[in-house]
């Protein structure tokens, strides 16, 4: 099919540069790239017949992880904090 219709999964390397030319990057066009990636994800993982915790157990680790990026500093600063 047409390049602008593949997934990223599906862009050979030497494409890559003219397929993201291809990509919308207004507003409009990044929430539905967010949207098509979520029905992606919950498709694979979440709405499947035989599924297990995998899906919800990767939701949950990728919250974690961001959220400690998030509070990295923080908790750095507290780390070195001395108590007396």
């Amino acid at each position: 099919g047409p390049l602008w219709e593949r997934p990223l999964m599906e862009v050979r390397l030497g494409e890559l540069h003219t397929w993201i030319s291809t990509c919308s990057f207004s507003p409009q066009g990044l929430l539905g790239a967010a949207q098509r990636a979520w029905s992606s994800y919950c498709a694979k993982y979440i709405h499947v017949k035989q599924g297990g915790p995998a899906g919800i157990s990767m939701l949950l680790a990728g919250y974690c992880l961001l959220s400690y990026g998030w509070n990295y500093q923080h908790l750095k600063r507290h780390r070195w904090r001395k108590y007396h």
